[in-house]
């Protein structure tokens, strides 16, 4: 299996980053660091996350990386990170 980030998912490990780090820039790093390795738990099981309908032809899922959901794709051989949020956001 291949992992890929999409530029949104990118995008928002950015956004986490900097709205942690202006309180704690120690906590921003574990924190985003927590959250770019968790995708590699897939590796041996890639369906191990939840599927989400709403969604369906596609096969997309989510999973918990502490506090924050993580949303992905499998498409044939490869894993693409969709978005990353914190689960008291508004979505």
């Amino acid at each position: 299996m291949e992992l890929k980030w999409t530029s949104k998912a990118l995008s928002d490990l950015a956004r986490l980053y900097e709205f942690l780090a202006a309180v704690n820039k120690t906590a921003a790093a574990r924190t985003v660091q927590a959250i770019t390795s968790a995708p590699s738990t897939l590796f041996p099981n890639p369906r191990i996350g939840e599927q989400l309908d709403e969604f369906s032809p596609r096969e997309v899922r989510r999973i918990l990386v502490g506090s924050y959901e993580m949303r992905y794709e499998i498409q044939q051989s490869t894993i693409y990170v969709l978005r990353v949020w914190h689960t008291r956001e508004e979505r």
